[in-house]
């Protein structure tokens, strides 16, 4: 600049932006030329060294953190270094962890009943005829309250859900068709052998042309009532119960479906009344789950 070139020429020959250059410029003036020494951009070990990084991973993998302060304390300790909160969270991202909420799994569950359970349901699936059909079973008992979760509001706004103040609930025992996403379902007072005696003699009336209908439930006691079983034996029975494996949720598809229930229902909602709250749930499932 000082032989007469423009700003938009030197602009150009450095690849920069005007406001760039106009920051180098006062740069320049105040600290010289040292203020563009290449800046050293290598990767740095950081204040642990190699051994060391290995032996918090070690640590960490057998017995994880619960938050960073954690971190800080045991790299202090151990290694006599100081990080910041922020520092052990960088410092644990780049071991190879990540910040999460593990799932829940029951202790009881017994994971060669599990794959036994699959291959038979596989099996199954792989031989039905084109008049059989399975559907999975479950009940619900949706309460009418409110149900905080997360989603889009206007920001700096407060935000509130009215709660309810009734305890009431719905029991609904269902069974749901993972090829057609048909849904049956009955409602009664209490979910026990009488509702599950419904329930099943809706699944045959309203599926005429099947020869039989493979059920998926639970091993809730009601599934196992003895006076369920002679009508469940009787020659012109076309239901035929499957047994989950114990502790295995996981394994009923249905559960799902009472997830996308209460999203679709219950989360951020208010109902004023009961009969409110009711229309809305049979609603989802006569309407919105046909059809969406």
């Amino acid at each position: 600049m000082d032989a007469g070139e423009d700003a938009g020429t030197v602009c150009r020959i450095l690849d920069i932006g005007p406001t760039v250059l106009t920051e180098w410029r006062f740069a320049f003036a105040g600290a010289g030329l040292s203020f563009f020494g290449l800046k050293d951009y290598s990767q740095r070990q950081g204040h642990l060294s190699v051994v060391q990084e290995q032996a918090v991973r070690a640590h960490f993998t057998a017995q994880p953190a619960r938050n960073a302060d954690e971190v800080c304390a045991y790299v202090l300790a151990e290694c006599d270094q100081n990080y910041s909160t922020s520092g052990a969270a960088k410092l644990m991202r780049r071991l190879g962890f990540a910040y999460k909420k593990p799932q829940l799994l029951p202790a009881q569950a017994d994971e060669a009943k599990q794959a036994a359970f699959i291959a038979k349901y596989e099996a199954l699936m792989n031989g039905l005829a084109a008049d059989e059909m399975v559907v999975f079973s479950d009940a619900v008992h949706p309460e009418h309250q409110s149900r905080p979760a997360h989603g889009w509001f206007p920001k700096g706004q407060k935000t509130a859900l009215k709660a309810t103040s009734g305890r009431k609930r719905l029991n609904i025992q269902g069974a749901l068709d993972l090829e057609t996403f048909q849904f049956t379902f009955v409602e009664g007072e209490k979910i026990n052998a009488q509702t599950t005696r419904q329930m099943l003699e809706k699944l045959e009336r309203n599926n005429q042309t099947k020869t039989a209908i493979h059920v998926f439930v639970d091993n809730a006691r009601y599934h196992h009532a003895k006076i369920l079983q002679p009508w469940l034996d009787s020659p012109e029975r076309r239901v035929k119960l499957h047994f989950l494996p114990a502790y295995a949720p996981h394994l009923n598809p249905i559960e799902r479906l009472w997830g996308v229930m209460h999203k679709w229902v219950t989360h951020n909602r208010h109902y004023a009344t009961f009969n409110q709250f009711t229309e809305a749930i049979f609603d989802f499932f006569r309407k919105t789950l046909p059809e969406k």
